[in-house]
C-alpha cells in the first residue's frame, strides 16, 4: 500500500499536517503541496506565472522545514502567490536550495500566521521520513 504524501491532521486550535516523503528533499515537496491544500482549495488551478528562487541556512532539518514553508506562507501571505512547482537543487539537514513557481491565487481559504515548531520531529520510519507540522491559523 503506497503511503499518503501528506494528510490533514486533527488538531485543537491550528491545523496540522502529517507529512511523509522517501527523502528529505521529498519530504519539504510533500510539505508545501499539504500546506498549499490549506491555503487554497485547487492548487492545480494557479497559473505558472511566477518564479522565485531560496536559498536558507539553518541549525538542523526541523528548522529547514519550518523556514521552507515560513517562505511560501510569507509569498501567500503578502502577494497572495501560491507555488505549485518545486525544483530543490541542494538540500541536506542544514541547507536548502531551490527554485518554485507559481502565480496568484483568486483568494486564500486559510491564512497562515506562522509555522510552528510545535512537536515538530522529522522521524525515519520504514517507509521515509515523517513528521507533523502545525501551523498558526
Amino acid at each position: 500500500m503506497a503511503v499518503k504524501s501528506f494528510e490533514v491532521v486533527e488538531h485543537t486550535a491550528d491545523w496540522a499536517l502529517r507529512v511523509h516523503g522517501r527523502s528529505l528533499t521529498q519530504l519539504l515537496i510533500h510539505a508545501a503541496q499539504g500546506m498549499n491544500s490549506l491555503l487554497v482549495a485547487d492548487s492545480e488551478a494557479i497559473p505558472i506565472t511566477e518564479t522565485r528562487q531560496f536559498e536558507l541556512d539553518v541549525y538542523d532539518a526541523e528548522s529547514l522545514l519550518v523556514e521552507w514553508l515560513t517562505e511560501l506562507a510569507y509569498w501567500a501571505e503578502m502577494e497572495q502567490l501560491v507555488f505549485g512547482e518545486f525544483e530543490v537543487t541542494a538540500v541536506t539537514p542544514t541547507h536548502l536550495t531551490a527554485t518554485v513557481r507559481g502565480g496568484k491565487a483568486a483568494e486564500l481559504q486559510k491564512h497562515i500566521k506562522a509555522v510552528t515548531y510545535h512537536n515538530l520531529e522529522i522521524i525515519q520510519t520504514d517507509a521515509g521520513l515523517e513528521a507533523t507540522i502545525v501551523f498558526d491559523v
